[in-house]
């Protein structure tokens, strides 16, 4: 006989609003599965002596929920086929297979169903799924809102904070337990205020049982009550504050500062008239990282992205690309270029995974038939001292490089000795190239000391700057000027900030 297993849901827990061929079916096949023994409906099949077996055992023995799902659904699997062996054994006549019951509608946030409708074609069996009032149906009448204005269900176990939208009503389901909700609370704390009103429901619909409660967000792992009927809400919203905080919004900012009902100065930007702003707020944002300042990070941050959406907005105009075009490059380039994350190789540290990249870099190139004519090329126009260390460190990755750090230094030393040559001389070009050489040599000198030149020389600038504000702090206490000082004194307050540091 062909295994069978009739799946139909119990509704959202009022015995009136079981449909009549789900109940037909209930009392019509005689071996009846529940997901669990914790559902109102329940006590309509004890009155009416209707027995059943519960997966409960399966949730008190499994440490997650997933693991939950994979017994349950390899239960009945099993359970279908040694009841089509034994009704072919004993010779009987027609047979009605197992009947499994579920809260809610079958097709509605029911993990089980879903392994079922994957797994039994696998095995020969025969799957049945009849209908039953899902919580959906009552919370649409007890908390008031329609869902054609916009709505959205979530998993409370799989939830993320991108896939919240405030303008749509939001209802999260699969709120067990007080664990549950406190990490739905972090997710919603990432899109709306602390103090963001949501509702919490349990039991919608059950006479005697329903519960809707109203309370700011930071209290909803504070209250009792969690269990299978239970479900937070968040209605919809068109607080452009909720808004402000996705992506969304800010491409949609960028398109309106752009249209013809925008901003005057921002229609008539093109992408060299504020080329100059990309390198400034570039330089900006280095800043407050050097300063370690947070908020100034957030602001600066902040401009960089308008540049990189302004820049995109106008080839959206032009029909080239858009932002989400750039967006979804950059992630398939992560992607491909972290094999040891979201591919099969490893890398135990850092060096292996930069080699990684490095590789995946080259076989991107090679793929999209990118042609160099020479090592050295691929070097964008940047500052002199960092596109000297991207130089060399392109000819050293194919052995043009010094042996060891006494070689290196040895060169350095070397060029100053022709820098001195050439200032005897007086001649300003051959003093410039000497000077250059010089500068080179200790770009080198960095790589082999695993030192960033620019970091290096920034970090010296800025001890420049906290020893050259002593010597003017030191000028105003004894009420001085530079025209009333002279060099021996201002250094020995240098050497006073020096000692000071």
């Amino acid at each position: 006989m062909e295994p069978l297993i009739t799946i139909v849901g119990l509704g959202s827990g009022d015995a009136d609003q079981l449909s009549l061929g789900v109940w037909r079916k209930v009392q019509q096949t005689e071996r009846r599965y529940v997901r669990t023994g914790k559902h109102p409906m329940l006590t309509l099949l004890d009155e009416e002596g209707l027995g059943y077996s519960t997966f409960d055992y399966i949730y008190e023995a499994s440490e997650s929920f997933p693991d939950v799902y994979e017994a349950i659904t390899g239960e009945l699997l099993r359970l279908a086929e040694e009841q089509a062996t034994e009704g072919t054994q004993n010779g009987s006549g027609q047979q009605n297979g197992i009947l499994y019951a579920v809260p809610g509608h079958p097709m509605v946030a029911e993990r089980t169903v879903q392994l079922l409708r994957e797994r039994c074609p696998e095995r020969g069996i025969r799957l049945e799924i009849a209908g039953g009032q899902s919580f959906l149906d009552q919370a649409f009448i007890s908390l008031g809102f329609d869902p054609i204005e916009g709505f959205q269900l979530l998993d409370a176990a799989g939830m993320q904070s991108s896939q919240l939208d405030p303008r749509l009503h939001t209802l999260i389901g699969q709120v067990y337990d007080m664990y549950t909700a406190s990490e739905v609370k972090l997710t919603l704390m990432e899109r709306y205020p602390d103090e963001h009103p949501v509702v919490v429901g349990h039991a919608l619909g059950v006479p005697g049982e329903e519960q809707i409660v109203t309370i700011p967000l930071y209290e909803l792992d504070r209250m009792d009550g969690y269990g299978n009927l239970s479900l937070i809400y968040v209605a919809a919203s068109t607080d452009d504050s909720l808004r402000n905080r996705s992506f969304e919004r800010l491409h949609e900012i960028v398109r309106i500062l752009r249209s013809p009902e925008g901003c005057p100065w921002d229609r008539e930007q093109t992408h060299q008239s504020i080329r100059k702003n990309f390198i400034e707020e570039t330089y900006e944002a280095i800043e407050a990282l050097d300063n370690d300042d947070p908020e100034g990070m957030r602001e600066e941050f902040g401009d960089v992205v308008l540049q990189v959406m302004l820049h995109s907005q106008m080839e959206e105009e032009l029909g080239s690309f858009s932002v989400y075009d750039v967006i979804q490059s950059l992630n398939e380039k992560l992607i491909f270029r972290h094999p040891h994350v979201f591919g099969g190789k490893d890398a135990d540290n850092a060096e292996e995974a930069l080699n990684n990249w490095e590789q995946m870099k080259a076989e991107e190139k090679a793929m999209k038939g990118s042609q160099r004519n020479s090592v050295l090329d691929g070097v964008p126009p940047m500052p002199a001292l960092m596109k000297a260390y991207k130089l060399q460190k392109k000819a050293a990755k194919v052995g043009f490089d010094w042996d060891k750090l006494d070689d290196v230094f040895a060169k350095a030393q070397e060029e100053l000795q022709e820098l001195r040559e050439a200032a005897s001389t007086g001649d300003g070009e051959q003093m410039a190239d000497e000077l250059g050489d010089l500068l080179f040599a200790a770009v080198n000198l960095s790589r082999f000391l695993h030192a960033d030149p620019e970091e290096s020389l920034e970090r010296t600038n800025r001890k420049f700057v906290k020893r050259f504000s002593y010597i003017e702090e030191q000028l105003r206490i004894n009420g001085k000027t530079f025209d009333q000082t002279d060099l021996i004194e201002m250094d020995q307050w240098w050497e006073e900030a020096k000692r000071l540091k």
